[in-house]
């Protein structure tokens, strides 16, 4: 698929895009579209279905497929035994595929969870012993899942009976961690990979930003506030193909991408958390609407009149003018409208540039507007990536999907500042923690390995 961008309208497009994904994020009523770590009320004390990043980027060693990845359970102190990170048996994980544009899930990988728990009233201990392989039996707890892979025409089951990699407990209980992360990757029928297990909080930013944005003077900035914590992480890697409208990935390259956590409770299976672009529901939605926009479907993101106008009319860029003297851009924002709930191609709005809405899949049909991370399949990884994205001219980083290394935060300020309209950056206006503290790795699912070190050491 040949891509026609204009470069200036590129600058605007990384900025937008990060800032619509932030507001349009509002729009829906599901917890934690994208890094969303502890953004609602009710999910703040749910930790284990809070959904907390979605990552969706072509994969840079296997370019004929997509890495699909989303974490559960933030700011995991590794430390924190001896009960240490579960998924919650009773909830069903979910990444989500839209392939044709309507804002309807037409893949959902989904992962359903259940205990071992051989230690009754004999031992607090996670395990008795080093453990050396995910079957060993110094290992007394551990988790197995179910992977579906569902679609119109019904479920098929990928992985029964698939073991999860456990928590990093520390060097004498796990002392070769990385052989236990390999035999916890699986392989899919047909092709592709998946993982379910604990890794590093791979997400970088300086969280200070509540704190009157970065001090009220941009002195607090500089300090990866998620650094030593872990996540747990599920992942899959399969064919472009295996993705794509039609199963045609030339001809229909662009999908959207979101993850959800439905719990089972009185009413049955209910959505507690959604997440799609980062920092959505922490920066756009008002507090009053958080825990409505985690249980939203995107299909009806745009029939919400008071987060869409969270979006045309954002807070962030009136906040940023009243600390920061940064006028804010004029409203409504048409162009995030764009970014956020349709996608960029020249014929959707103001930013002219075809990149990575679903009307530019040849066999789409009528575009429903909705808060997604939309990703262009046919856009190759980047030989040198630059951790700003479309932003700096690299169209395979954020917000077309979003790579490990995508430097959202700064992304999204620059935005919410008008970057987007102005073509120009606002010097001075980031958090300054522009990379996550370990490299990320080089094959699937490349996220690093969860540390064992109490954050308090570090």
């Amino acid at each position: 698929m040949e891509l026609r961008i204009n470069r200036r309208a590129l600058v605007g497009l990384g900025i937008a895009a990060a800032l619509t994904a932030s507001s349009f994020a509002l729009l829906r009523t599901e917890p934690g579209t994208t890094s969303s770590h502890r953004e609602a009320p009710t999910i703040a004390g749910d930790p284990r279905n809070d959904n907390t990043d979605v990552y969706a980027f072509v994969s840079p060693d296997k370019a004929d497929t997509v890495t699909l990845l989303a974490n559960w359970i933030p700011f995991q102190e590794p430390n924190g035994g001896p009960n240490f990170y579960t998924f919650d048996t009773k909830s069903r994980y979910n990444i989500k595929i839209d392939n044709d544009g309507d804002a309807q899930p037409d893949i959902t990988y989904q992962w359903t969870f259940r205990d071992e728990d051989r230690r009754g009233n004999d031992t607090f201990l996670y395990n008795n012993g080093p453990v050396t392989s995910l079957d060993d039996q110094n290992l007394l707890f551990r988790q197995r899942y179910t992977l579906k892979r569902i679609t119109s025409q019904g479920a098929r089951t990928l992985v029964s009976g698939g073991i999860v990699a456990p928590s990093n407990v520390g060097p004498a209980s796990m002392p070769d961690y990385g052989t236990l992360r390999a035999q916890a990757l699986k392989g899919l029928p047909g092709g592709g990979k998946t993982f379910a297990g604990q890794a590093d909080e791979a997400f970088f930013l300086d969280l200070r930003v509540f704190d009157l944005l970065y001090g009220g003077n941009l002195s607090e900035v500089g300090q990866d506030t998620t650094k030593g914590y872990n996540v747990n992480s599920l992942a899959v890697q399969v064919p472009a193909e295996d993705l794509a409208l039609k199963g045609d990935a030339k001809r229909n390259p662009v999908i959207g991408v979101w993850s959800t956590t439905d719990k089972w409770g009185p009413n049955g299976y209910t959505q507690v958390s959604r997440l799609g672009n980062p920092l959505v529901n922490e920066v756009v939605a008002p507090a009053g609407l958080k825990d409505a926009f985690n249980a939203l479907p995107p299909a009806k993101d745009a029939d919400v009149p008071a987060l869409v106008k969270r979006v045309t009319d954002p807070e962030v860029p009136r906040l940023l003018e009243s600390i920061y003297g940064i006028k804010a851009p004029a409203t409504p924002r048409a162009d995030l409208v764009e970014i956020f709930l349709t996608g960029i191609a020249k014929a959707n709005g103001p930013i002219k540039a075809d990149l990575n809405s679903q009307t530019l899949n040849k066999d789409a049909g009528k575009l429903r507007p909705a808060e997604m991370l939309r990703l262009n399949m046919a856009i190759p990884p980047a030989k040198d990536p630059n951790r700003l994205g479309v932003l700096a001219g690299d169209l395979q980083g954020f917000p077309n999907g979003r790579r490990l290394g995508d430097d959202v935060v700064d992304i999204e300020l620059q935005a919410l500042a008008g970057a987007a309209q102005s073509g120009k950056l606002v010097p001075g206006l980031t958090d300054k923690v522009d990379m996550n503290d370990k490299p990320f790795l080089q094959s699937f699912p490349y996220i690093p390995l969860p540390s064992n070190v109490a954050v308090n050491q570090r």
